[in-house]
């Protein structure tokens, strides 16, 4: 057993309760919270003066771009896909792409993160699997889906969906439940109609996720309207897309009619603020999406387009950038914090185990540390304080499925300093075998 003693439990529950208590877990589940006298032999993880937060869930990231952080920069989408990301992508091998995936889950877990959903890239995706399975994180995700456009990632659409039920029906349920599949067409410009229809066959057949890109830049969204003659989401809600076991990334250019079906079908938007921002692909229309009881979680993309995966300054970034346009009082912080949380838990379809702190749900908990001088003097609702105060540094203890992953800010299942010396000569390789020049470093 695993005793969190006297921390401020920020639960998420239904009440949105904040109360001083101990948590004690059993196995991989929450078994009380409270006052606790712990059984004989309980391991003690001192909470004083710390938050205990649900841990916190990045509903969109990918971890194949992890190598490619500060290499593509000052391009707005398709010119970044077109000329570094794709090519990126399809320069890298088993090695490369495991180092990728293992660098930027280190930076997740060091920073309360818990649980993702991932967009892999075209090829090696086992090397991805394998990385979330040492590392101990909750992995949802799967192969990126492309048998439509132009460039170096394009595959038969009839081989690449043999793979990717292949591979679900291998690795979904794996780990012991941590890791689970999902389709991902990468966006509807890169998959052929009979694509689309077949991975809307096989996720109603499996009941696997679905995970796209859409409506993420305006030149993206003409686009779609030129091949398609109508806006993205009514696209695939036309499709069979559309419905509780979508998530769609992005939505930042959406109808108010996308918005009430996004709504009618439950299907769940993953917001991103931080790259929409670098990519200058716009403001999503929050306040909007939320007003109409669309189902939206957060994500922080990948690394090479924001370039941090830390939860907490996407938190910071969607409680104020919509602001201006909304007004001040627009979103909550305690909806916010519900986006990182239990929003995050319904779009993985997750729910009844995560995103939440009460008895018997999945030990997934994140510890932070609220005593730091940019904490004080802290307010009365914690909810905001943590959305507009926190760092992903004021992290210091991290639990999956039971089991301590981070102790005292140090990683305990990969080698984070290691992975950091090596990443910049992972990265050069990468770049090499794209054929473009490494971006230049400052002098030291």
């Amino acid at each position: 057993m695993i005793l969190l003693r006297d921390g401020i439990v920020v639960t998420m529950d239904a009440a949105r309760a904040v109360r001083r208590a101990d948590v004690l877990v059993d196995g991989d589940r929450i078994a009380r919270i409270g006052k606790v006298k712990p059984p004989r032999g309980t391991r003690i993880v001192d909470c004083e003066g710390k938050g205990v937060l649900p841990g916190l869930i990045q509903a969109h990231v990918h971890l194949c771009q992890t190598l490619f952080r500060n290499q593509a920069d000052g391009l707005d989408l398709m010119d970044w896909l077109q000329q570094r990301i794709w090519p990126y992508e399809a320069a890298l091998d088993e090695r490369s792409l495991a180092f990728s995936a293992r660098l930027g889950i280190a930076e997740l877990l060091l920073g309360g993160t818990t649980a993702v959903l991932d967009m892999a890239t075209v090829r090696h995706t086992e090397a991805v699997l394998r990385a979330a399975v040492e590392s101990g994180i909750r992995y949802t995700g799967g192969k990126c889906l492309m048998d439509d456009g132009e460039g170096p990632l394009r595959e038969p659409g009839a081989a690449a969906m043999a793979e990717a039920e292949a591979l679900g029906r291998k690795w979904h349920g794996a780990a012991g439940g941590r890791i689970r599949w999902a389709l991902c067409p990468r966006f509807a410009l890169s998959c052929t109609p009979a694509m689309i229809g077949d991975i809307r066959d096989l996720s109603a057949r499996e009941g696997w996720l679905v995970h796209t890109h859409a409506s993420e830049s305006r030149r993206e969204v003409d686009l779609v309207r030129e091949r398609t003659g109508t806006e993205n989401v009514v696209y695939l809600d036309r499709a069979g897309l559309c419905g509780p076991r979508t998530v769609l990334a992005h939505c930042v250019h959406v109808t108010p009619e996308e918005i009430q079906i996004l709504a009618r079908t439950a299907t769940s938007v993953a917001h991103c603020p931080g790259a929409n921002l670098k990519l200058a692909s716009g403001f999503a229309p929050l306040p909007r999406m939320i007003g109409a009881r669309v189902n939206v979680a957060l994500g922080a993309d990948g690394a090479a387009c924001n370039n941090a995966l830390d939860m907490f300054h996407e938190m910071r970034l969607a409680a104020t950038m919509h602001l201006p346009g909304y007004g001040a009082a627009a979103i909550s912080p305690a909806e916010v914090l519900a986006m990182a949380t239990l929003r995050g838990a319904e779009a993985l379809g997750l729910s009844r185990e995560i995103g939440s702190i009460e008895t018997g749900k999945k030990a997934d908990l994140t510890v932070l540390d609220v005593r730091a001088p940019h904490f004080q003097p802290a307010g009365a609702d914690l909810h905001a304080t943590i959305v507009h105060c926190a760092r992903a540094s004021d992290v210091t203890d991290v639990l999956v499925d039971g089991r301590i992953v981070v102790r005292n800010r140090r990683l305990l299942t990969l080698d984070a300093d290691k992975l950091a010396s090596a990443a910049s000569s992972e990265a050069r390789r990468i770049v090499t075998a794209a054929g473009t020049k490494l971006a230049v470093q400052p002098k030291a």
